[in-house]
């Protein structure tokens, strides 16, 4: 249940092989598939540190300590702000805290779901670029889902655009931007 309405799934989802559709949450964390949720959702009372633990719990004390660094070194704000309360962070640090977070869990597979939601343009731009790189330097497969597409586009490798729950158009991201749908509608061309 969700908001008083009940989501029903039919079908399977494979994931390295392995059907996840009724697989628990921690266990699709094992096995490298790890969300970044919506609006953040940190732990509002616990420091950035605590933060950045509590997603470290599936890494080796090496893979933790090698993350944590990847993670100060893209994210250099959350050196400052190690002692501070997420609940105290703004929308923007508190969305580097969240892609973080889940990188500390060792993904495979990383997981956006609306990344740049209520930010900034810088902080867009910003995470953007974080993004890529996440892509580029580990070789994590980030999957990204994002109503506002327009800074997200020119970086992605293949997209899909979602209409009324149907893929309505998919391609390149060359593809996808010299579309006239796609530029009328996300570029105002």
């Amino acid at each position: 249940m969700r908001g008083g309405e009940r989501i029903t799934l039919l079908g399977n989802i494979y994931y390295d092989g392995v059907d996840i559709i009724g697989m628990e949450p921690s266990k699709r964390a094992r096995h490298g598939l790890v969300l970044c949720p919506e609006r953040r959702r940190i732990f509002q009372e616990s420091s950035v540190m605590e933060n950045l633990k509590i997603g470290g719990i599936l890494a080796t004390k090496a893979q933790a300590k090698k993350t944590l660094e990847y993670v100060f070194n893209m994210f250099p704000a959350l050196i400052h702000l190690k002692k501070r309360e997420g609940g105290f962070l703004s929308g923007g640090e508190q969305q580097m805290l969240a892609i973080g977070r889940a990188l500390m869990a060792q993904p495979k597979m990383l997981l956006l779901d609306e990344p740049l939601l209520g930010l900034s343009p810088v902080m867009e731009e910003m995470l953007t670029e974080a993004i890529e790189d996440i892509n580029k330097e580990t070789g994590i497969t980030v999957f990204i889902t994002e109503q506002y597409a327009r800074p997200i586009l020119p970086i992605i490798h293949h997209g899909y655009v979602l209409e009324n729950g149907g893929v309505v158009l998919e391609g390149s991201s060359e593809e996808l931007m010299d579309n006239p749908d796609v530029k009328s509608a996300y570029f105002g061309m």
